[in-house]
């Protein structure tokens, strides 16, 4: 036998990475919209975290993580804080089954800071044109979607956005913040 047999093995670190860049949601709408999202039997209620996203899901190399962390400071130090208004609710059936909270005020915001987001070390491209939104309801069935479009048509949200923040996904498929990204730069008229 061999004397290396009980040796436990260490796990070798991950190379890679998933990462996403959001505005969250604060509360008190953020506990609202989970509630929501679990009530309609959403598998994603209590892994993912109300947001309207900057950068969707990206596998990164571990190595470059601190490249992709300057760059989203430098894109965060080039926009201004911004108010967003959420208000009802939008679907993208019958392309996909998804209800979502629409974005009333700061989707011109939303689509600049994400523009500079996917640019450097973390350029890609998109399966579905950028259209920021906060989603309540995908993968349930067709009754669960109109429950989830009916019930948060009146919704009506306000708030100060001041950063943007970087997720990490956990070997649980969970999402946890890596770091926030306050935003410094100069106001700008041309986002509306």
């Amino acid at each position: 036998m061999n004397d290396d047999t009980f040796v436990p093995r260490r796990s070798a670190p991950p190379e890679t990475a998933v990462i996403g860049v959001v505005v969250p949601v604060p509360e008190p709408w953020a506990q609202l919209l989970v509630d929501w999202r679990a009530k309609v039997g959403d598998p994603q209620a209590n892994v993912v975290p109300p947001h309207v996203t900057l950068l969707p899901p990206t596998e990164v190399a571990c190595t470059e993580r601190t490249m992709i962390s300057a760059h989203l400071a430098q894109v965060a130090r080039s926009h201004a804080p911004f108010d967003m208004h959420l208000s009802g609710t939008g679907t993208f059936t019958p392309v996909s089954d998804v209800v979502f909270v629409a974005v009333a005020r700061g989707i011109g915001n939303c689509e600049l800071i994400a523009n500079d987001v996917r640019r450097g070390p973390l350029a890609r491209s998109l399966a579905f044109p950028y259209h920021p939104h906060v989603t309540v309801a995908h993968d349930v069935t067709g009754d669960m979607l109109e429950l989830a479009y009916s019930g948060l048509a009146d919704l009506s949200a306000e708030f100060h956005v001041a950063h943007f923040t970087e997720y990490e996904q956990t070997p649980s498929g969970a999402w946890a913040v890596a770091r926030e990204y306050p935003l410094t730069g100069p106001p700008s008229s041309s986002a509306h």
